[in-house]
Order: structure tokens, then C-alpha cells, then sequence
């Protein structure tokens, strides 16, 4: 009999309303399990309790918040294994991955448990005689998460892990997808010494228990991953409580392979940030600008490289490209390919659904060439393990194309001369620049978000985190008449 996982309301685990089939992508025979989802009903349940445990939860000692962030991040990367085999699972991604993504998704608390000890205000002199300002930062208060199915674990801890660290409470919803990664983080949260209510999962559609999470007046704060039409969606909906907000929705990240390149890097360096995760990550390169001066050398390597790629089973030894994560998005990729073709470009290789040994959402890499940046291809993201090479003729057309784009989460750029790269890094307009690397790659300690479509509000991750999960608290004493 299939197993029922619930969510976690208020401090217990409860039924839902109805329930959904979570199949691997690789095997489509294999049920990992029915999730419940929340009614609404049990959100509003989560929600009242969340005020009260949040009030307690703000009054609580640094070294608490710090042992309990440490605990969950310890855990979490001692288990790395075993969830990112169930991630792998129920996401798609090859098990190296998956073990990665839940290794670094420990750090991101463990990390914030150190900025649990590291909260420090600043003071300053007033203006007036006798009086001192302190400035500190406070918990912003109930936080509501919405979390994407493409990095389950890690996009989830990169918000949760902070909105504990300042004092905040929080209402998680992850993406339907991927529920199965979401019930083991919340299975190891619940362990903890934390006030009921702190910290509850509402599984469900977006289109019903996330929308109203997103139009409560008891939200203080929504943090989203995901598409751009459902991000504005949500700013709409927010802005009638003057809800807080951090988005991170889509890109169009372009990688730009210059004459002077090392080829051979570059083309390890295009391949995995195309085809890395099954091109399902927001920080994939999905255009490739490449100086005509090696277009021909470049392409024909890449066409080896992305030939030799092996797409399997995501739990197999050797499996580089997993599944894609749902028939909804298979359809959406094979949609791609048909326009791309439509539009004038040359599908070099790939693209098309394969057949394996067990039933699952396969699909080859695919390669376009002779492709320019009017196309919708390189306009729109295609969430898929598809790239596209645009020819160009200089260093300047290079920029101008990569800078065309109504998004800028990442850019790259492959070269050897420290002025062009100078001139790069300074001249993108992205919230993160590679030189000599990989599109798709960041790390946990710094800011990440971008521009245009791609973001909207606060930065998330390292220190900058603070800017969204708390509130700043300004504060002037007098000290009387002097003696």
C-alpha cells in the first residue's frame, strides 16, 4: 500500500484535504508516495500559530537559534546520501547532484547559525547634546516560503535557513512536484527545540493554498522562486497588504566565448552550464555568443562534447543528464525544439524524446546553431536541456547581445585578456558575472539575485539575507543633562 506523508501544521503532522501521486521521473512505475495537501482551513490554522511562535521565537538567545540551525545543517549534510538519493528520486537529477545539492543546502544553515552569533547593530552620536542612537536589526515576523521544484532542498534552506536565523517564523510551501524532499527537510526541523507552530509545511497547488498564503494580511513577508507570470501574480496580490517581498523568477543567461578563448575550456565550461541539472536550473547558459573567429572550432567541439553526454536513469552510475522533472515540461521542451526549427535555426543534435530501459521523461541535449537573438529561443527561458549558438564578430557585439534581454540573473564570459574581462565584470548587466566559468555555479556565503525579470526585492544568501528577513530598528536615548 502507497504511504500517506502529511503536512506539519502547527506543530503536528496532519491529513489534508485530498492527496497527490509523487512518481520518479526515471521509472515512471515507481510511486514514492501520496502527499496530503493543506486546506485552507489548516493554513489559516498555520498562520495564527506562527504569530505566537514567532513573538517567542525573537525572544529566544542567539546560541539557541545558532545550536538549532547548526543541528538541522548537521544533520542535513550527514545525510547528504540518503536525501539526495530520494531527491535524485523524485526530481530527476543525477545522484551526484542531488548529494551535492543536499550537502549544500546543510551548509546554507550552518551558515546562518554562525549569523545567528553575528547579529550586530551600530551606534552613532546625535546631532543633539546628550543623546546616543542605536541602530539594530528586529524579525521581520511570519514569513511565507514558496520554493521551486528544480533545487527542492537548496532553494528551500537558502530562505528557511535565514528567516530562522533573524527570528522569523515560517510557512513553507514547496513546489508539487517535488514533496517527497520537502517532508524529510521538515521531518528534520521538527526534531528540533523550537516553539510549535514555528515552522509549518502547507503542501498544495499554488493556484489555491499558495495564493492564499500570498493574500494574507497575517503574512509579513513572501520569499519566491519561480516564473515570471506567477512572481508578478504574486507582487499584485502582496501589495494590497504591503506584504513584504523577494522574488527570483526567470533567465536568459548568456555564456560569451571570445577569439582569444581557451576553446577545450570553454566548451567543458558551455556544455555543463547547458546540459548541468538537465538545463533546469535558472542559471543555466542557454545562449552561447561565440566570436566567429572560432564559431566553427567551438561548435564542433561542443557537438562532440554534447553528443558524448549520457542521458539516464538519474540513480545510475555514469547518468550526466536525468530525466526532465514532469510530462508538463517534456511537452513544453519538444514545444521548444519545434519553434526553434520554425524560426530559422539548425538543430545541430538532440532534442528529441528518447526511448530506456524503464519509462520515464527522456530527452537528448540539443545543440541549435545559426541562431540570432530576436528568436523567441533566446528571448524566452526554455527550462530545458537546450542551448543555442549566436556568431558574432567582435567583443562589442558580443556585450551589446549578451546585455539584449529583458532578464539578468548570470553572464559569462571565456577569455584571456584581463581588460576585456575587467570590462565584462563591470559592464553585464547581471547580478552575477563568470569569468572563465561556468554560467551555472554560486556560493552560499555571498549575495545572488539579478536584474530585470530575473529579481525583484532583496538579495538572498550571505549576509545580504538580512535585508528581507529583518526590519531595521532605529532608537534614541538621552543621557540627561550633563554633570
Amino acid at each position: 500500500m502507497t504511504q500517506l506523508y502529511k503536512n506539519y501544521i502547527a506543530g503536528e503532522w496532519v491529513a489534508g484535504g485530498s492527496e497527490i501521486e509523487n512518481r520518479n521521473p526515471s521509472d515512471l512505475s515507481d510511486v514514492i508516495g501520496l502527499y496530503a495537501q493543506a486546506t485552507s482551513d489548516q493554513l489559516e490554522q498555520a498562520l495564527d500559530q506562527a504569530r505566537v511562535a514567532q513573538a517567542e521565537w525573537a525572544a529566544t538567545g542567539i546560541e539557541k537559534k545558532y545550536n538549532v540551525l547548526m543541528a538541522i545543517g548537521t544533520e542535513m549534510m550527514t545525510r547528504a546520501e540518503e536525501l539526495g538519493t530520494l531527491l535524485s528520486r523524485e526530481e530527476g537529477k543525477p545522484l551526484v547532484e542531488g548529494k551535492g545539492e543536499v550537502y549544500r543546502a546543510g551548509q546554507f544553515f550552518t551558515y546562518y547559525a554562525a549569523e545567528s552569533l553575528r547579529q550586530m547593530g551600530d551606534t552613532a552620536d546625535s546631532t543633539r547634546e546628550n543623546i546616543e542612537i542605536d541602530v539594530r536589526r528586529e524579525a521581520l515576523g511570519v514569513v511565507g516560503i514558496i520554493s521551486p521544484w528544480n533545487f527542492p532542498t537548496a532553494t528551500a534552506s537558502w530562505k528557511i535557513a535565514p528567516a530562522l536565523c533573524y527570528g522569523n517564523a515560517v510557512l513553507w510551501k514547496p513546489a508539487n512536484a517535488t514533496p517527497a524532499s520537502a517532508v524529510a527537510l521538515t521531518e528534520i526541523i521538527a526534531k528540533q527545540d523550537i516553539p510549535k507552530g514555528l515552522f509549518s509545511l502547507v503542501m498544495g497547488a499554488g493556484s489555491e493554498v499558495g495564493q492564499r498564503l500570498v493574500k494574507s494580511p497575517k503574512v509579513d513577508g513572501i520569499s519566491f522562486t519561480g516564473s515570471v507570470p506567477v512572481g508578478k501574480g504574486i507582487a499584485r496580490a502582496a501589495i494590497e497588504n504591503l506584504t513584504k517581498i523577494q522574488m527570483e523568477m526567470g533567465s536568459k543567461n548568456a555564456l560569451a566565448v571570445m577569439d582569444d578563448a581557451d576553446v577545450d575550456l570553454a566548451v567543458a565550461m558551455a556544455a555543463g552550464g547547458a546540459f548541468g541539472g538537465t538545463g533546469q536550473k535558472c542559471t543555466a547558459s542557454s545562449r552561447l555568443i561565440v566570436h566567429s573567429a572560432i564559431h566553427d572550432e567551438f561548435v564542433s567541439k561542443l557537438l562532440v562534447a554534447t553528443e558524448a553526454m549520457k542521458v539516464g536513469h538519474a540513480l545510475e552510475a555514469g547518468t550526466q543528464i536525468g530525466p526532465v522533472v514532469s510530462q508538463q515540461q517534456l511537452t513544453e521542451n519538444m514545444a521548444y525544439v519545434e519553434l526553434g526549427k520554425s524560426e530559422g535555426a539548425e538543430l545541430l543534435c538532440g532534442g528529441q524524446r528518447l526511448e530506456m530501459p524503464t519509462e520515464g521523461y527522456y530527452m537528448a541535449p540539443g545543440l541549435f546553431i545559426n541562431s540570432n537573438n530576436d528568436m523567441r529561443i533566446n528571448r524566452e527561458e526554455m527550462f530545458a536541456p537546450l542551448t543555442a549558438v549566436i556568431k558574432v564578430d567582435s567583443y562589442d557585439e558580443a556585450l551589446t547581445t549578451l546585455n539584449d534581454t529583458n532578464f539578468g540573473l548570470t553572464a559569462g564570459i571565456m577569455t584571456q585578456n584581463l581588460a576585456r574581462a575587467t570590462h565584462f565584470r563591470r559592464n553585464a548587466k547581471s547580478g552575477c558575472v563568470m569569468v572563465n566559468l561556468a554560467t551555472a555555479g554560486t556560493d552560499y556565503h555571498v549575495p545572488f539575485g539579478g536584474r530585470g525579470d530575473s529579481s525583484y526585492g532583496p538579495r538572498e544568501q550571505g549576509s545580504y539575507a538580512a535585508e528581507f528577513y529583518t526590519v531595521v530598528k532605529t532608537t534614541y536615548i538621552s543621557s540627561g543633562t550633563p554633570m
